[in-house]
């Protein structure tokens, strides 16, 4: 490959193959560790959205928690989303604090603001 092209980013399905190989697992081991069904981890292996949007930012977290040589943000890149900052219990009391001052109407624009943006990272844009 030429240095100059760009490769693909790696996706889900390429990353659980690569910790498979690196952790000696197997799919149903994935799932044990991260707590889904087998079915659920075949299903990010084969590339099957079923319904929902890919795995939540808990199942994410969960495999970067139980596989530590991969990072949250590797993982995270591989299911097409940015990865979440985290939020401690200070910031996450500052925040409400600030919430509680707005007016109803402003709560509502600001839960809408806020879906918009989980929405963008969820989408990887």
């Amino acid at each position: 490959m030429d240095r100059h092209e760009q490769q693909e980013p790696e996706d889900l399905a390429q990353l659980i193959a690569r910790l498979k190989d690196t952790y000696d697992v197997t799919d149903s081991e994935i799932a044990r560790r991260i707590g889904v069904a087998p079915a659920t981890v075949n299903s990010w292996v084969h590339r099957k959205r079923g319904t929902g949007r890919g795995p939540n930012k808990d199942k994410l977290r969960a495999l970067a928690a139980a596989f530590p040589k991969f990072t949250e943000a590797e993982i995270f890149a591989a299911a097409g989303r940015r990865a979440p900052g985290s939020l401690s219990p200070d910031a996450r009391d500052r925040i409400l604090a600030l919430i509680d001052e707005l007016t109803e109407d402003q709560q509502q624009i600001t839960e809408i603001q806020i879906r918009a943006l989980v929405d963008r990272n969820r989408s990887g844009a």
